[in-house]
């Protein structure tokens, strides 16, 4: 057992679940990238996923479906960074205080709903400029903002509107987050589990069937709070200063009577199109960064 502790010297092994995460993350969504600007659209109201992508295409080009990259890349660094980093932790911390036995399902969902919330709060500017650089091109010439970038994005929201403004939204993201990384988390780790011990696949199934799992729970389990989220962040006054929507509630209530219960589920294959892939692809990236790591000894 003495001869394992040298590992555990430095900052490296605390500082590794954080970089592996926000790495994989990063990668993920740049692969995702064009599906997520059409999911946005579509949430805005611009039509169909076959409609929204002709549109793009025609007025924009190819490069319409990068709009927003550097904030996505800026989100994943603080957000995925965090979430997959404090779970690891937390996961860690939960089997140890558990006499090294494997987690019981409602206990990974608690770490993946805490770890969630802590990256979400973390990530939330990161994601307000990502929303809004997407959504730009959708809004009247006179209204839109015209960030050239997610740090232009940053420095403008400060400085026309004060730095709380930053975390606009910060509430139903937050909530999201948590339902998602409860789905995504939780899942991916009991599917592990299930798929080695009860079905003996080999590592590549194994991570495969995980991922795909983690992606369609992570959807099913976020949608609905992603829509309230988008329509928050993206909502701007009418003439008068008033905003469409007082609260994450009142959108909420508002959407409901409006539309019923399936409005929130609007652009859900779309939205489950491009969750599950980029859940599916942080972790086949983690897996492949970590088996990297052991190759060369970090």
């Amino acid at each position: 057992m003495g001869e394992e502790k040298p590992k555990s010297k430095g900052v490296w092994p605390s500082v590794k679940p954080f970089v592996n995460g926000g790495t994989s993350g990063m990668l993920a969504t740049c692969v995702i990238q064009p599906i997520d600007m059409i999911k946005v659209r579509i949430q805005l109201g611009q039509g169909s996923a076959v409609q929204v992508t002709k549109t793009m295409l025609q007025n924009d080009g190819i490069k319409a479906f990068y709009k927003g990259l550097s904030a996505g890349l800026l989100r994943q660094a603080t957000y995925t960074t965090t979430r997959l980093g404090s779970f690891k932790v937390l996961t860690n911390k939960a089997v140890a205080a558990n006499d090294g036995k494997p987690l019981p399902l409602y206990q990974k969902a608690l770490c993946g709903l805490t770890a969630g919330a802590i990256g979400a709060t973390v990530g939330s500017p990161a994601d307000l400029s990502l929303i809004r650089m997407q959504a730009d091109a959708t809004l009247p010439a006179a209204q839109r903002r015209n960030y050239k970038n997610a740090f232009h994005a940053l420095y403008r929201i400060v400085a026309d509107e004060g730095v709380l403004a930053l975390w606009k939204g910060a509430g139903p993201t937050v909530v999201r987050a948590m339902a998602l990384n409860m789905g995504m988390l939780a899942s991916y780790d009991q599917s592990v589990e299930f798929f080695k011990d009860s079905l003996g696949l080999g590592e590549a199934s194994i991570v495969v069937g995980a991922s795909a799992v983690s992606g369609f729970f992570a959807s099913a389990f976020s949608l609905p709070f992603d829509y309230v989220k988008t329509q928050i962040q993206k909502m701007q006054p009418d003439a008068s200063g008033k905003y469409p929507y007082t609260s994450s509630w009142d959108c909420a209530m508002k959407t409901l009577k409006s539309g019923g219960p399936l409005k929130f589920y609007t652009g859900f294959p779309v939205y489950c199109v491009r969750i599950a892939p980029h859940v599916m692809l942080t972790w086949i990236f983690l897996n492949q960064i970590q088996k990297l790591e052991e190759s060369v000894g970090l």
